[in-house]
């Protein structure tokens, strides 16, 4: 089935299951988590041959016979602990719509995060009973309990590292899973969604991030609002209410919490659209190319913000609006502006601070991949894709790789994707010239930036 024929089916009935999802779908689960995240951990899978491989695989569950998909990492070792990351599918889509991503091919597939990931992760789409996720009697979050059994038994997996999403239904389901296995999956993201999966428990802190559309016919964005505040209550995040984009801007604006516990982040990401899990900004339609979508850096971000280690102190790092416009960047502890040295836009011209001139070489444009672009081809490049401290930040042609990808947090810093450590002004320097590289975040004036 094509991206664009699923997605219709998910707006023509899903507001059926709105009135008719049963008592049992919304029952409780009395099953148990195969197992927490409370301990960084490889699986038993760790240092063993695999016997599965990447396509469909079938597994018995609670008396069924169940379906899933299984995507492996190209380069797989058994020797590096791998995410772990459930895409669910929609009312009346399939697992292969998720693995496949449709019409929009490898690009969309697990809404953008397989091609994001760069093959550090492992992903899965399961199949539900009659393209649905009732879950009743809890069957839903058993199936999930077994596809992480059978799966970390012969895979090298990342205890600390399970990731749920899914759309509509499919974020109903992975809502679910928020409620029922909130030590067993480091974060979910939901995708405008409603309670159709029921909620067992549901008191337990985890990451989350939920994304709605202002216009949804489906469902409503006040549904989506209300499961947000649970995990803002779970969470201890300082309650408000987050600002969304006016209806006609077709626009995006993400929300970063403040006062969350320590590792739980929760954001939310409001847009003037429909029913759609990839809207693009200025476009009015639902039914956009997701490849072209926001949302993709946006969750994978969201997502990658967390170190192997459990739930530690973790920055809220989604910006508050993004992708933000361009202008430059104005280091908090020197005054002076993140500037291309010499006005060179040759490959490998270093980057400095300078006086804040409005220069082209000073004018700097976050793009929805995560890009930094300078000239309009040229991307803020973390030299040779190291990681060390003290790397040189330079300018490169825009690869899409990595070392070129950054995160502005709503603490002014910013984040190299790659190397998961700051931009930074070499030892706090104040002086025009002073290079620029990258370091251990730790959250000094010489690793803030502010945009003018």
């Amino acid at each position: 089935m094509s991206r664009h024929r699923a997605l219709l089916t998910a707006v023509a009935t899903a507001a059926l299951l709105v009135l008719g999802v049963t008592q049992a779908a919304l029952g409780n689960s009395a099953t148990t988590s195969p197992t927490g995240t409370s301990a960084a951990a490889g699986t038993a899978g760790c240092g063993k041959s695999p016997t599965l491989r990447s396509g469909p695989q079938s597994i018995t569950t609670s008396g069924r016979n169940r379906t899933f998909i299984l995507r492996i990492p190209d380069n797989y070792t058994n020797t590096t602990p791998y995410r772990l990351i459930f895409g669910f599918h929609w009312n009346g889509g399939t697992a292969n719509d998720v693995d496949s991503g449709g019409t929009s091919g490898y690009p969309w597939s697990y809404y953008g995060l397989r091609a994001l990931s760069n093959n550090t992760a492992i992903f899965v789409a399961p199949q539900g009973l009659n393209n649905g996720w009732a879950n009743s009697g809890g069957e839903d979050i058993t199936f999930v309990d077994d596809m992480i059994r059978r799966i970390e038994a012969d895979l090298c997996v990342e205890t600390t590292q399970r990731f749920a999403l899914g759309f509509s239904y499919g974020g109903g389901m992975s809502y679910a899973l928020a409620c029922a296995r909130a030590t067993t999956f480091r974060a979910v993201a939901v995708y405008s969604g409603g309670q159709l999966s029921g909620c067992s428990g549901g008191t337990e802190p985890i990451a989350y991030i939920g994304l709605h559309g202002l216009r949804d016919p489906v469902l409503n964005i006040s549904a989506g609002r209300s499961l947000r505040d649970r995990f803002v209550r779970n969470n201890g995040c300082t309650p408000q209410n987050p600002p969304e984009p006016a209806q006609g801007s077709l626009t995006h604006v993400v929300t970063s919490y403040s006062g969350c516990r320590a590792g739980y982040p929760v954001a939310w990401a409001a847009f003037d659209a429909g029913h759609t899990p990839g809207p693009v900004d200025g476009k009015s339609g639902d039914l956009e190319p997701g490849e072209n979508s926001w949302t993709r850096p946006v969750v994978w971000n969201f997502f990658a913000q967390f170190g192997g280690s459990g739930p530690t102190p973790t920055p809220t790092v989604t910006p508050t609006v993004d992708p933000p416009a361009t202008g430059a960047l104005k280091g908090a502890g020197s005054g002076r502006c993140l500037d291309v040295s010499g006005a060179s836009q040759a490959n490998g011209a270093q980057t400095q601070i300078w006086d804040c001139n409005g220069q082209s070489n000073q004018q700097w444009s976050a793009t929805a991949s995560g890009e930094l672009r300078v000239y309009g081809g040229k991307c803020l490049d973390v030299n040779g894709a190291a990681t060390a401290d003290g790397t040189a930040v330079i300018i490169w042609d825009c690869n899409g790789q990595n070392n070129q990808k950054w995160r502005l947090n709503a603490d002014g810093t910013i984040t190299a994707l790659g190397a998961n450590k700051c931009l930074d002004v070499s030892g706090a320097g104040t002086a025009n010239g002073t290079r620029i590289q990258i370091w251990t975040c730790h959250g000094g004036a010489n690793q803030k930036w502010t945009r003018l």
